[in-house]
């Protein structure tokens, strides 16, 4: 079995992600956690698992009428890239990452949701595809289309930047083996926080240069499940809101479409998003 080495391609199905044009609509969430994928189709109207290899994994179906798929990334930005470049050579173009975070503000509650309208670049990845000055930055309707699903379902959450980070520990001002740190990692939550930065993560720098780049929709919803102040931590708080945010989302994103005759990367004129978010 043979494919071009620039371009990996077998039986028509990504290389990685182990889809091809058609398998998957072109609305999708993206968890990090493969386990998360079927958390999430479990709360759509119908689903079916689509396909499965080492990070990646996938679910199709529909949620309150609209298609809907989730694929997970894996943890970081370098297999984050290689999911949205392959969504994206199959039709994906709306890509709403769905997570959980660590705030960084001592204000900001476990169980918050914290809506990315951008984020600090210290994913490492997305510095192959452009300058450390490239914005990295959300589609602005598909923030709003979260802040309407998050007030329609009540969710508490705020909107803001987020910072993306290569690692887990000492990217984010954790110790790391032994209690190794350097001054570099123990000033980073200083600086942040003081920018007004509201969390850690690490996907959504990544996701939103390639989609910038490549006039592709993006935004992210993650879950606070630590306040880094105040040294908390509670596992999966906010997850199920989060899921449900995304899915709701994606759905008046879904509907904004069909409203103006399908996907266009730039915004829509005022108005047309608030007639998508209407219940029908």
């Amino acid at each position: 079995m043979e494919s071009r080495a620039d371009e990996p391609v077998f039986h028509g199905k990504m290389y990685h992600i182990a889809l091809g044009p058609g398998d998957v609509p072109p609305y999708v969430l993206l968890p990090g956690d493969p386990g998360r994928v079927d958390e999430i189709a479990g709360t759509w109207d119908t689903w079916e698992l689509v396909a499965s290899n080492r990070e990646y994994r996938s679910a199709r179906g529909r949620y309150r009428g609209a298609p809907v798929a989730a694929v997970s990334t894996g943890i970081g930005g370098p297999s984050t890239a290689i999911a949205v470049e392959e969504l994206a050579r199959i039709g994906v173009h709306t890509l709403i990452r769905v997570g959980t975070t660590g705030a960084i503000q001592e204000d900001i509650e476990p169980g918050t949701l914290i809506i990315a309208s951008a984020a600090v670049r210290l994913d490492g990845a997305s510095n192959d595809y452009a300058p450390p000055w490239y914005p990295a930055a959300a589609s602005p309707e598909a923030v709003l289309a979260l802040v309407e699903a998050a007030e329609r379902l009540r969710a508490p959450y705020r909107v803001g930047v987020v910072a993306s980070t290569a690692t887990f520990h000492l990217g984010q001002s954790r110790p790391g083996y032994r209690g190794y740190t350097w001054s570099e990692a123990e000033k980073r939550i200083h600086d942040l926080r003081a920018m007004g930065v509201l969390s850690f993560e690490m996907e959504a720098a990544t996701i939103y240069t390639l989609a910038s780049l490549y006039r592709l929709r993006a935004a992210c919803v993650c879950a606070a499940v630590a306040n880094r102040p105040r040294n908390l931590f509670v596992k999966n708080a906010g997850v199920k809101e989060a899921i449900m945010v995304a899915n709701e989302a994606a759905r008046i994103l879904w509907r904004l479409d069909n409203l103006r005759g399908g996907y266009r990367p730039e915004p829509p004129r005022p108005g047309l998003l608030a007639e998508a978010a209407q219940e029908e």
